[in-house]
């Protein structure tokens, strides 16, 4: 019945990123409108003001792109987790945004016991998200990452093993929503070093995370990692 009711929530989707393709920025008025999706590691805990990953890849997009951050820490992506994104004041402006773009990092606080007992919920409650952003009239392409790799037993609960878990059904919803995917997780995987706390990315990781995303979105590697 889950399932059934996730396939008719695909049917509700206007217009949605066709596999991974790079984003047509010739088809799209100037500046691109941008929209940053997440939890504390896109809203930047961890990392220095003006270095979360969303500052990070609006230096390397350039003048030509808007980009806005609606990174709320804690939250989660299951609409009955501790904290759900979807009753978010930041969830609300990102579609008054009326975004070109939409890049998706949620999953994180989803790995904690009490989240994690729902997890028959993620991929329905994430077809929702991307619904909820594929319905609006900019029709925006959207982007869905695996979640970030968390470093040795985690902490708060945020844990590896279930991030790990989590990243097939995530590439089942790109599969089922034609959303774009962005490997977030390889990207950060055993980069410890980078993740003082545990879970939270500083400067650099945050700039890992924002080459990834800027790799994905314009199909052109950024330019430290052409060196």
């Amino acid at each position: 019945m889950k399932r059934i009711l996730a396939l008719l929530l695909v049917a509700a989707i206007h217009a949605v990123a066709q596999n991974s393709a790079p984003v047509d920025t010739g088809s799209l008025k100037s500046p691109v409108k941008l929209a940053c999706v997440g939890d504390s590691i896109t809203q930047g805990v961890g990392a220095t003001p003006g270095m979360a990953w969303p500052d990070q890849i609006a230096k390397l997009l350039g003048e030509k792109w808007s980009v806005k951050n609606f990174g709320v820490s804690g939250t989660t992506l299951l609409k009955e987790g501790d904290h759900p994104y979807q009753k978010t004041d930041a969830f609300k402006n990102a579609k008054a945004f009326q975004p070109d773009v939409v890049v998706i990092l949620l999953g994180t606080n989803d790995t904690k016991p009490q989240n994690w007992k729902l997890k028959d919920r993620f991929v329905p409650d994430y077809i929702d998200l991307i619904t909820q952003f594929a319905k609006l009239p900019s029709k925006p392409r959207i982007f869905i990452c695996h979640p970030p790799y968390i470093a040795g037993d985690g902490n708060w609960g945020i844990n590896e093993p279930v991030t790990k878990e989590e990243i097939p059904l995530v590439d089942e919803i790109a599969r089922t929503t034609k959303a774009g995917i962005i490997g977030v997780h390889a990207a950060t995987a055993g980069k410890d070093a980078m993740i003082p706390d545990k879970v939270h990315p500083n400067n650099d990781g945050a700039a890992v995370i924002a080459r990834a995303v800027y790799q994905a979105l314009t199909g052109k590697p950024a330019a430290e990692d052409r060196k």
